[in-house]
């Protein structure tokens, strides 16, 4: 399984499909994968809380099979969830930040960078609900940090999708 790490609007999902496409496998959007389980994500986290969200999104993720060639795009906050959103979550996230085949998108490594193209790319985006910019900056400074401390593979992404799902391809040796 290949997975794609990083805040919404770094490119997970596109780079993604992209990469599926090329070494032949199927691209699976976890938030997609919570939504065909629980509905609208927006929905459920204001119905039921962040904390009911985040252990319903590690189960998703758990139903997916783990040793099946894929590419998963995980959802934005899966790696900064509090550690005790979920029993399994801190052996799951360490597995995941410990695979050579797990990549952290980010569209710059600068810290500032990142956080005005994200919420420019987060402006763009065809979502139904949007969190203000100054919310998105604040989950980009507060998401930032976790991002860059994981030791998976970071990749920019202020670049054409196509030749970053190369150059992940070639860093996995496909």
């Amino acid at each position: 399984m290949i997975h794609l790490i990083g805040p919404g609007g770094a490119g997970k999902s596109t780079i993604g499909r992209i990469l599926a496409d090329l070494i032949r496998c199927p691209f699976h959007d976890l938030d997609r994968l919570f939504e065909e389980r629980h509905g609208d994500i927006d929905d459920f986290i204001r119905l039921r809380g962040y904390a009911a969200y985040a252990r319903s999104n590690v189960d998703t993720y758990q139903a997916i099979e783990p040793d099946s060639p894929a590419v998963l795009a995980l959802s934005s906050g899966f790696m900064t969830y509090p550690e005790n959103a979920h029993p399994e979550l801190q052996t799951i996230r360490r597995s995941i930040a410990t695979q050579p085949s797990t990549f952290v998108l980010l569209p710059s490594l600068d810290l500032e960078e990142c956080v005005t193209e994200t919420v420019r790319r987060q402006r763009e985006r065809p979502l139904a609900h949007h969190r203000s910019d100054r919310r998105e900056e604040d989950v980009i400074h507060e998401r930032f940090p976790v991002y860059m401390d994981l030791p998976s593979r970071k990749v920019t992404t202020m670049r054409e999708p196509a030749d970053i799902a190369a150059e992940i391809a070639t860093l996995i040796g496909t």
